[in-house]
């Protein structure tokens, strides 16, 4: 019996349940708090060891203290001593899908830069692509002195 190969962790994988993961997102969509903008989203970040962090967008009247969904997931994760992830669900209560902006794009870089981002609208496909696709040629932390 041969030994099996390690895990390509650059490609979503079979215990990567994309679909299982929008589920949780549009969950979490449910519960942003959007008074002004009224599109919810949510997320569910896949943390290395296989636990999920939901988070939502919470608005507030002074609109730059904004929190996107995704940005809650990470504040979450970090909180509960996670610091890598394979993969973040993203999900709207819109009809079309929404990429992370790209404040959640850095973010998510500073913990993931190999990270997989799957985005799903009210009524449109799933679509996966990589943070490096999202971000080319990005400022990271190998970038400081």
């Amino acid at each position: 019996m041969q030994p099996k190969p390690p895990a390509d962790r650059s490609r979503p994988g079979p215990n990567d349940d994309v679909e299982d993961l929008m589920r949780v997102a549009h969950a979490a969509a449910q519960l942003a708090y959007a008074p002004y903008s009224k599109v919810r989203v949510g997320a569910a970040l896949l943390g290395e060891d296989g636990q999920v962090y939901t988070g939502c967008n919470v608005e507030n009247a002074s609109y730059g203290l904004t929190l996107c969904a995704e940005r809650s997931a990470v504040v979450r994760a970090i909180a509960s001593g996670e610091r890598r992830f394979r993969a973040i669900a993203i999900a709207t209560d819109q009809p079309q899908a929404f990429m992370p902006c790209g404040a959640c794009r850095q973010v998510l870089l500073e913990f993931a830069p190999k990270l997989w981002v799957h985005v799903q609208g009210s009524q449109s496909a799933l679509e996966s692509v990589s943070l490096a696709e999202l971000l080319p040629r990005a400022f990271s932390p190998r970038d400081l002195p």
